[in-house]
């Protein structure tokens, strides 16, 4: 069987056992590659950092690449990385983040001031800045990537009612925030 027949986690096991960056291993990036990084780029914000966090996304799949165990999808544990990597890219950014967060306002500002419309895309992201690295990521994942809670207790190793407390906190400091932009849960909507 070709390795474009086989599915995500055949191609993990295979990789696995494969003693350099074999064919299993080389069809999983391709496969992963777009997906990683707009994972990474939803997570960090522009484009160079995204890039520099999906790279090292890819070695960290690599050299972790024996120890996917099949508990869960490939997709899950692979974003899990780029969670955990991107979560530690952010907080290495500090004092950078800072600087880039205050010129992307006043770039804001100065967009506002020149539109009669409200770009609702722009006042999401700033919302979302004001918000912890974890408390942004879960969201994101949760509503802009579409994950389950399921995989996303898996990426942030919680419990599924630990994720939807975190979700849940995440969406009430951004209405204590932003009061008057209520963020209401679209899963609310449909019950």
């Amino acid at each position: 069987m070709d390795t474009i027949d086989r599915n995500d986690e055949q191609l993990a096991a295979e990789a696995a056992r494969e003693g350099s960056d074999g064919p299993a291993f080389v069809q999983l990036l391709q496969r992963y590659q777009t997906k990683i990084w707009r994972v990474c780029f939803r997570l960090l914000g522009n484009e160079a950092d995204a890039h520099d966090a999906a790279q090292e996304v890819f070695v960290q799949l690599f050299l972790q690449r024996a120890k996917f165990a099949g508990r869960s999808k490939y997709s899950t544990w692979a974003h899990g990385i780029a969670l955990r990597v991107c979560l530690m890219t952010r907080r290495s950014l500090g004092r950078r983040r800072k600087r880039e967060t205050i010129a992307q306002q006043q770039a804001a500002e100065h967009f506002e001031q020149q539109s009669t419309h409200s770009d609702l895309s722009m006042d999401l992201n700033r919302m979302l800045e004001s918000l912890d690295e974890e408390e942004r990521a879960i969201l994101i994942l949760k509503y802009a990537e579409g994950y389950s809670y399921d995989d996303l207790s898996e990426m942030f190793e919680l419990s599924v009612s630990g994720c939807k407390m975190r979700v849940s906190r995440a969406r009430k400091r951004l209405n204590e925030l932003y009061p008057d932009q209520r963020i209401e849960d679209p899963e609310d909507e449909r019950g």
